[in-house]
């Protein structure tokens, strides 16, 4: 028997107890017959005010998922969604891979990664010459830089936050995050993308299109795009982009 809210699909998320966005966001998002159920994994420490905070908080995610993916396994999900971003571009594409792979081994289920979301929007939209915008620190966005890299896109400019904590990425204004899509535009920008689950980002990138004329793709929109597109649901999707509206 199918599950009467979930009819269509049930979707796994795996997201930091620290973030505060990408549940709002994807609840927003959302389409009839379709349900997304949350396993948080425990950031005991969530400085990431340095290179080395942000370091100590993907070890505390590798440490923690697993655990993570077990508890919300029990409600037999259909299918596993990323809500977190940092982590499936780590290391390149060989990194992603690798985290894709552990995913799909503990949960017997494929897997939508914002990385992954991000390469399939750009791709779809033509784009080889992008601005990117991260709450990252420099290690944070290297790694961003790396994975675009060795897909074949060139990142022109990459705007990297700087946020202190995990909590704090979801205190960005939409001011802030405005001035740091400008700041990564340019002439021979194709598209816009921006990385972390925790920013606020969805309503401001569906506006950010029509005023600056091309692409921006939020990770928190792209990411629920792959998963209904890779489960076969076509609903269109008003206020998040030109993904969800138009693909």
């Amino acid at each position: 028997m199918p599950d009467v809210l979930g009819w269509r699909a049930k979707f796994g998320v795996l997201a930091p107890s620290t973030n505060t966005v990408v549940e709002p966001d994807f609840a927003r998002m959302g389409v009839p017959g379709v349900t997304a159920h949350f396993g948080r994994i425990h950031i005991r420490d969530q400085n990431m005010s340095d290179d080395a905070g942000m370091g100590r908080l993907l070890e505390q995610i590798r440490a923690e998922i697993a655990a993570a993916c077990a508890r919300v396994l029990t409600c037999e999900p259909d299918y596993m969604v990323m809500g977190m971003s940092a982590e499936t571009f780590w290391g390149g594409m060989a990194g992603n891979q690798r985290f894709v792979r552990q995913i799909e081994e503990l949960s017997g289920l494929r897997v939508a990664t914002g990385a992954e979301a991000c390469r399939r929007a750009l791709e779809l939209h033509g784009a080889k010459r992008i601005g990117v915008v991260t709450p990252y620190q420099p290690v944070g966005d290297e790694n961003v830089v790396r994975f675009f890299g060795e897909l074949g896109f060139d990142v022109k400019s990459i705007k990297g936050l700087c946020c202190p904590t995990a909590v704090s990425i979801a205190h960005v204004s939409e001011d802030e995050l405005r001035a740091a899509l400008r700041e990564v535009d340019g002439d021979g920008v194709d598209a816009l993308v921006q990385c972390g689950t925790n920013l606020s980002m969805v309503r401001l990138a569906d506006e950010a299109e029509r005023w600056m004329g091309k692409p921006v793709i939020a990770i928190n929109a792209a990411t629920w795009w792959m998963a209904l597109r890779d489960n076969g649901i076509d609903d269109r999707v008003d206020g998040a982009g030109t993904l969800l509206r138009e693909h």
